[in-house]
C-alpha cells in the first residue's frame, strides 16, 4: 500500500470572515491511497482553534506511511491517531479504498439507507450590517441561511439579514463570541426575527453557564462537541450537536458519534470547514436525517475539485463516486 500526502489550497470566492479572523482560500491536506490498482482519496482542513496548521497535519500523516505500508488499516486507525484533521482525511481515503475495491458504495459497506439529495444552509459570512444584507438579498432564494456574528452589533446584522432575506430561516454562529449576559439579551429578540437555532455562544470551556440557562433560543455545540466520548458533558447545555468530521477524525467516528447523539436527544447539525467537494462527499452521508445540514464549503469556493458535488439551488446531490465512496 502506498500513501501520498499533499497540501493544496483552493480560493475561496472574495473573503471568508468569521470572529476569529478572514481568509480568502481554503488550505486544505488531500491523503491518497493505492495498492496498485485501486486508489481512495480523503480531505481534511487543519483548524488553527485546534492546534492544527497544514504543516503539522503533513507531518503526522507522513509519519505513518511506513505503517501503511505495513499493514495500517481503517481499524487501526483509530487508536493509532487522536480525532482531528489528520485522522479525518486517512479515515475517508480508506473507506474510499475499500469501496473501490469492493465495487460498492461506502454507504453500502456501512450498511447505511440509500442517501438522498440534502437541502443545505449558505452562509454569509461576518461584516457590516450592510454588507450582511446585500449578501443575504443576493441568497434570498434559499429556505436557510446560517449567518456569522461577532458580539457587539449582532442585533443589527440580523436586522439586516432579515430585511436581506426576508422568507429564510436563520441560524447563526457566535463562534464563541458571546457572553451569558449577551444570550440572555439576544436570545428573546432573535427568536422575534426568525432565528431557530444559535450555535456555541459561549467559550468552549466556559459554558456550564448553559446548565440550568432557560434556552429559550435552542444551541448548539461546535467548539466543545468533537467526538462520541464528548456527548456526555454537553447533557443539559445543549439542544444540538455539530458534527463535523474535521473533529471527529473521520467518517467512522462521525457515524458512531451521530448514532449515539441521536440517542442521547440532540438534534443533529452536519458541519464542515471550508473545503473542497472532496470533504463534503463523505459529510454527506452523515447528513442523512439530520435537522440541520451545513454542507456548503463547494459553494464559497472560486475552485472546486473535478469530478464536484453538483449544487442546485440548496439542494446537494448525491456525490460522484469518481470523487469519493
Amino acid at each position: 500500500m502506498q500513501m501520498t500526502v499533499t497540501p493544496e489550497s483552493f480560493p475561496i470566492a472574495g473573503t471568508f470572515t468569521i470572529s476569529r479572523g478572514s481568509k480568502t482560500e481554503a488550505k486544505v491536506v488531500t491523503v491518497r491511497l493505492t495498492d496498485g490498482v485501486f486508489v481512495g482519496q480523503g480531505e481534511c482542513v487543519p483548524y488553527a482553534r485546534y492546534g492544527e496548521t497544514v504543516e503539522s497535519v503533513v507531518q503526522v500523516l507522513s509519519a505513518l506511511v511506513p505503517e501503511v505500508a505495513d499493514g495500517l488499516d481503517r481499524v487501526g486507525l483509530q487508536t493509532r491517531l487522536k480525532p482531528g484533521a489528520a485522522r479525518n482525511a486517512l479515515d475517508c481515503a480508506f473507506w474510499d479504498l475499500e469501496a473501490k475495491r469492493a465495487g460498492k458504495p461506502v454507504w453500502q459497506l456501512a450498511k447505511l439507507p440509500e442517501p438522498k439529495p440534502l437541502s443545505v444552509t449558505y452562509t454569509l459570512s461576518l461584516g457590516t450590517p450592510e454588507s450582511m444584507r446585500a449578501a443575504a438579498e443576493k441568497e434570498a432564494h434559499r429556505p436557510l441561511l446560517k449567518v456569522k456574528l461577532g458580539g457587539e452589533g449582532d442585533v443589527e446584522r440580523i436586522r439586516a439579514v432579515r430585511a436581506g432575506a426576508p422568507n429564510a430561516a436563520i441560524i447563526v454562529d457566535a463562534n464563541e463570541g458571546w457572553s451569558l449576559d449577551q444570550y440572555k439579551a439576544l436570545a428573546p429578540v432573535f427568536l422575534d426575527l426568525g432565528v431557530k437555532l444559535v450555535e456555541q455562544p459561549f467559550p468552549a470551556g466556559n459554558d456550564e453557564a448553559l446548565l440550568g440557562l432557560d434556552r429559550v433560543l435552542p444551541v448548539c455545540a461546535d467548539e466543545s462537541c468533537h467526538d462520541t466520548a464528548s456527548l456526555a458533558s454537553l447533557k443539559g447545555k445543549y439542544d444540538a450537536v455539530n458534527i463535523k468530521l474535521d473533529k471527529t477524525g473521520g467518517l467512522t467516528e462521525a457515524l458512531l458519534m451521530r448514532d449515539a447523539a441521536v440517542e442521547a436527544g440532540f438534534q443533529i447539525m452536519i458541519g464542515c470547514m471550508v473545503g473542497s467537494s472532496l470533504a463534503m462527499a463523505p459529510a454527506f452521508l452523515v447528513g442523512q436525517g439530520a435537522a440541520f445540514v451545513d454542507l456548503d464549503g463547494p459553494l464559497l469556493l472560486a475552485r472546486d475539485r473535478e469530478p464536484s458535488i453538483a449544487y442546485d439551488g440548496a439542494v446537494m446531490s448525491v456525490p460522484p463516486r469518481g470523487l469519493w465512496g
